[in-house]
């Protein structure tokens, strides 16, 4: 009865918030939440539900519909990182084994209907406080790196009917003027010497592209460490009394890290050919800069703490050797045979433990 009503509400809610996808239809969502991760519609209302949230909340995780139940696991696991981005505060959505949680039909329910409550408040929120278009912003990105080339080479405002060769032409003479009034090695050389075509463009765009997902998911695995190292530190009993000193500490500094890279293309172009330089950082214009009064602080004689596998003795046997039966003199026991003595023909090593 509970997962009836909650399957009217979210079919209500998606209506409201313009999804057309076939889980509208009788029974679709039903069969769809039974199966869970296994079912591809159901990941595919999930990625579409997270899409509509990065185009209102600042998400670096994401979810991606799978097409087949294989893909189970993986779905599951990009799930779980994108509820604990969002804090979400359902437990048995965030607890328990990660790969089982939405193989159940009302954690799956329930994380729609988390996922749609979320979405409604974000466009809610987004309406209440719209933002602020380019123009009261003083334009787009674009127009904001070319106003202030400009504004460095001291030219006067373009004419409102200027083509834009005539624009990037007056740019490009300008600079001929200004780098003529400057030393010969003032800017210096060009890194990228060679002519580029539109195809090489492409590929050094894609080359970039991929260093960036690459230095991104690094930047992402030392952000962790470092929230989990922080996080650390108020475990002892005398910092759990300093939790908000010490996030009024952090959290300032650590907003600021992203893991988002800004190196663009456009650096490649504005490299010069002193940046393919290598220097030692022992060399003595580095050391410089570098050195402080630590490094005169010699270190004396500390115990040597071992740990060399060739000194290392091999541990003592856990339990006397085995060894075969030999054949011992013939003797008449009375009553029960066997014993002490049959023990001792075994295993010889447990003789003595057997008579101690």
């Amino acid at each position: 009865m509970e997962c009836d009503l909650m399957e009217t509400d979210i079919l209500e809610s998606l209506e409201d918030l313009g999804y057309k996808g076939p889980l509208l239809e009788d029974g679709a969502l039903s069969q769809a939440v039974s199966a869970g991760a296994s079912s591809p519609e159901f990941t595919k209302l999930c990625a579409w539900l997270v899409s509509e949230l990065r185009v209102l909340c600042k998400l670096e995780e994401n979810v991606q519909a799978t097409n087949s139940p294989s893909e189970a696991e993986e779905f599951q696991l990009e799930v779980s990182g994108l509820l604990g981005e969002m804090n979400c505060p359902y437990l048995s959505l965030t607890s328990g084994d990660v790969t089982k949680r939405l193989l159940i039909q009302k954690n799956c329910l329930l994380l729609l209907t988390y996922l749609i409550s979320e979405l409604e408040a974000a466009r809610m929120l987004c309406v209440n406080a719209p933002p602020k278009k380019a123009q009261e912003g003083g334009g787009s990105e674009v127009f904001q790196e070319l106003k202030g080339i400009c504004i460095a080479l001291g030219m006067s405002k373009p004419p409102a009917n200027i083509t834009m060769f005539q624009f990037f032409s007056g740019i490009e003479k300008k600079l001929k003027e200004t780098l003529a009034k400057v030393p010969p090695n003032h800017v210096g050389k060009p890194l990228l010497k060679k002519p580029m075509g539109p195809a090489h463009w492409e590929k050094i765009e894609a080359i970039n592209q991929a260093i960036a997902n690459e230095y991104e998911v690094r930047r992402k695995l030392l952000i962790k460490r470092l929230d989990v190292t922080v996080q650390s530190f108020g475990w002892s009993d005398r910092a759990k009394s300093q939790t908000e000193k010490l996030a009024k500490v952090y959290q300032p500094k650590r907003s600021v890290l992203s893991p988002k890279t800004t190196i663009s293309v456009a650096h490649l172009l504005a490299a010069r050919q002193d940046l393919s330089k290598i220097l030692r950082t022992s060399s003595g214009s580095i050391r410089e800069k570098t050195a402080c009064a630590i490094n005169k602080v010699l270190m004396g004689r500390v115990p040597d703490r071992g740990g060399r596998p060739n000194e290392i003795e091999p541990p003592p046997p856990e339990m006397p050797p085995w060894q075969k039966r030999q054949d011992g003199p013939q003797q008449q026991t009375g009553g029960r045979g066997g014993g002490r003595d049959s023990v001792s023909l075994c295993c010889p090593g447990w003789s003595a433990v057997v008579q101690s």
